[in-house]
């Protein structure tokens, strides 16, 4: 019973099929938001400067806190420069959003594994349709959460490397001093890390019926009579 028997047909039914949608999905999903890697630039004039480009680059994890903006120029405009970081640390949701992402990638390649090796084993009433049954159900709840904890944190970054980083810098409003905002990095690929995690939910929400059709929650249990307590009768 516990040999492995290589069987590729649940890759045609939706248990499996679903299965490999959801181990792309959630590569997509933490490869588009942990490979990021992005910069926010002004432009500087101080005393004997014109348009110098400051720069603070910016990636995950995404503590902006810790990212400081560079010196438009040797001399750090006569002394009037003082260094400036961003505003924020969304590492706690942009590392939760990632793991997660992680975690349902490897348990998808061991769901598949099961399916494709030891399916005898998952059909034959067990506990394991029940666990992943369960599982399914938490990873839908996670990917609610963690998606949305994740687009809050995304939205703030928008803010925190945007125009309005301007009005926090002293160095600019200093007398004979003025910036001008140059631009910030497109964030197209964090964008589609969001819609991953939200297609993540409904994926996830969709599989937990097909893995619910094969607990005992849902087929009849093969020790019990399937006609009531009585046996038909045979006649008179």
């Amino acid at each position: 019973m516990s040999e492995f028997h290589p069987d590729l047909s649940p890759l045609k039914e939706p248990l499996g099929f679903i299965k490999i949608i959801e181990w792309f999905f959630s590569m997509f999903a933490f490869a588009a938001c942990g490979g990021y890697k992005g910069t926010t630039t002004i432009l500087v004039s101080c005393v004997g400067l014109v348009n110098r480009t400051a720069t603070a680059t910016f990636a995950y994890p995404f503590r902006l806190n810790k990212v400081i903006f560079s010196s438009p120029d040797p001399t750090r405009c006569n002394g009037t420069w003082t260094d400036f970081h961003l505003v924020g640390n969304f590492s706690t949701s942009a590392q939760f959003f990632v793991t997660w992402a992680v975690l349902i990638f490897l348990y998808c390649m061991a769901a598949l594994l099961l399916y494709l090796g030891y399916m005898h084993i998952y059909q034959s009433g067990g506990i394991l349709p029940i666990i992943d049954y369960l599982f399914s159900l938490g990873a839908v709840f996670l990917w609610l959460v963690s998606t949305a904890a994740w687009g809050k944190a995304l939205a703030d970054i928008k803010i925190s490397t945007g125009p309005r980083i301007m009005e926090e810098i002293a160095a600019c409003k200093l007398p004979g001093s003025s910036c001008i905002f140059g631009s910030v990095s497109t964030m197209g690929s964090l964008n589609v890390s969001v819609v991953f995690g939200l297609l993540n939910v409904i994926l996830w929400g969709g599989n937990a019926w097909f893995v619910y059709k094969e607990t005992t929650f849902h087929k009849p249990n093969g020790n019990s009579p399937s006609h009531g307590l009585y046996p038909p009768a045979s006649g008179i």
